[in-house]
């Protein structure tokens, strides 16, 4: 198993939150892992805060799953992470991924989430979030994706979708082998329950996952997730 790592982080207008995350991954750079920053398309400064921290930016057509591909196709790494630009990793996680696959090469995982709020409800919606994650097989990318650089391609890669996108490459990815969930924590933000209220953002992500369950267009669903129901513009 190769030691290195290619950390992708798909951004958009994402200044004022992802300088954290970047000086983290400093000390990995360090030991000879990468960073690539995949951008769709922001208007503020992230991309000028980005490169000097980051060994490459990918800009790409807008929308997570176009962004982390055209990053992964670009990674000179055999083992990818795929980490949302507001999540914080936990301390050594690249020897936790590297420790993992390989106890389990070629396969794929994800570390249980830490929701940054210390309000009680964040404590039941995590540990609901980690156990059905352990039950299903099925990762978000909240949760930090790794994977190795050839099952993802024998995966196709994240299908290319508006909304979901983690959920169906995590399909694809279980149909090949089961995931490794550390149980080692990635610090996700609260900020989506924070602006839209915590029982109706999570009362919507149950409605728009069951709807893509029974086949629903992900298209619509990210209307609806976007603009009508969560008050933000696509």
């Amino acid at each position: 198993m190769t030691s290195r790592i290619s950390y992708i982080i798909p951004t958009l207008n994402e200044q004022h939150r992802l300088g954290e995350l970047l000086f983290s991954l400093q000390p990995y750079r360090k030991l000879g892992h990468e960073v690539l920053l995949a951008d769709g398309g922001s208007h503020d400064a992230t991309v000028q805060l980005a490169r000097p921290l980051v060994d490459r930016v990918v800009i790409a057509k807008r929308g997570r799953a176009h962004q982390m591909n055209a990053a992964a196709a670009l990674a000179r790494n055999e083992v990818l992470v795929f980490v949302h630009a507001d999540a914080r990793l936990p301390p050594m996680a690249d020897q936790l991924v590297l420790d993992a696959l390989n106890e389990r090469p070629g396969t794929w995982g994800r570390f249980d989430i830490h929701l940054s709020s210390p309000a009680w409800p964040f404590r039941m919606i995590e540990w609901f979030m980690n156990r059905r994650s352990r039950l299903t097989g099925i990762a978000t990318g909240d949760q930090t994706i790794f994977v190795t650089r050839r099952l993802f391609d024998d995966a196709g890669g994240y299908p290319e979708i508006d909304l979901m996108e983690d959920i169906a490459l995590s399909r694809a990815l279980k149909r090949k082998r089961r995931p490794i969930c550390l149980p080692d924590r990635v610090v996700s933000s609260t900020r989506k329950w924070d602006e839209n209220g915590v029982w109706r953002t999570v009362w919507l992500m149950w409605r728009l996952r069951l709807a893509y369950f029974i086949g629903a267009d992900p298209g619509k669903l990210a209307a609806r997730y976007y603009s009508r129901e969560l008050g933000r513009s696509a």
